[in-house]
């Protein structure tokens, strides 16, 4: 490796993710949310208990049906376990059908948790509308959750990783800065870092403006900014999305929504 690329690199090459510990794929959407230590499980219940009760406003979940959630199901189970699966299925659809569309999943990081969004929801707009909601009605409606942050989609943080980000940066960032007749936007790129130390921050953000690219007179504005693209780097995998109303929705930070409409 050369000294130039090694660089873009961290030093401390020698950590491995603790044993046993999940992992997100490539290509995986969803929510990250804080909350207070120990709260982790609470937070998980009461987002996926809000956010599923909007997805129904939010979205046009009619032409989803039981055909393509049968497609999924693996066809290496046994006859007790496909039993048992539909079982869990059917009580899931009778409690809260839309839930189905919101995944906990353990990433095994104090004071975060993760909610992966399936088909069609899209975590930016459901967290947009969300924060919007708060900040409207001055309600707050969760008590462990704190701050919010969408993933609209991921890549994977091994191999050739400068690539990976490249390709996943060319996806996201397309529809937002790379559209004909595109006007100038202002932005501005935040990067955090999980148990991750394959890029630099540093390295992540030169990568990520390299790709929004100067042909249509977009600029940086680190206090102004009109769109934030967010980078979540999370063991092997980075995450990305384009969002607005940032700062005007307290970051997505429904304490702090809150906080500020009762003041």
């Amino acid at each position: 490796m050369s000294k130039r690329k090694s660089e873009h690199y961290s030093k401390s090459k020698g950590k491995r993710f603790k044993s046993g510990s999940n992992l997100l794929g490539p290509h995986t959407a969803g929510i990250y949310a804080t909350c207070p230590r120990g709260k982790e499980k609470q937070c998980r219940r009461e987002l996926i208990s809000v956010l599923s009760e909007k997805i129904s406003k939010y979205f046009d979940i009619s032409k989803e049906g039981d055909e393509d959630s049968e497609n999924k199901r693996p066809d290496s189970l046994s006859i007790e376990e496909k039993i048992q699966q539909e079982l869990s299925e059917m009580k899931e659809a009778n409690d809260n059908p839309q839930a189905s569309y919101l995944q906990p999943l353990d990433i095994d990081v104090e004071c975060v948790v993760f909610i992966e969004t399936k088909m069609p929801i899209d975590p930016v707009l459901l967290v947009h509308e969300y924060a919007k909601e708060c900040f409207t009605s001055g309600v707050k409606t969760t008590r462990s959750t704190q701050k919010l942050t969408p993933i609209s989609d991921s890549c994977s943080a091994t191999g050739d990783v400068e690539e990976h980000l490249k390709e996943l940066s060319r996806h996201v960032l397309k529809d937002h800065f790379h559209k004909d007749g595109q006007d100038p936007v202002k932005f501005a790129i935040q990067v955090s870092r999980k148990h991750f130390d394959t890029l630099t921050s540093e390295a992540i953000i030169k990568s990520v403006a390299e790709t929004v690219g100067r042909e249509h007179g977009h600029t940086v504005d680190l206090k102004n900014y009109e769109k934030l693209i967010i980078v979540e780097c999370y063991k092997n995998n980075i995450g990305m999305s384009v969002v607005e109303d940032y700062l005007k929705f307290s970051k997505f930070n429904l304490q702090q929504i809150y906080d500020k409409t009762v003041n």
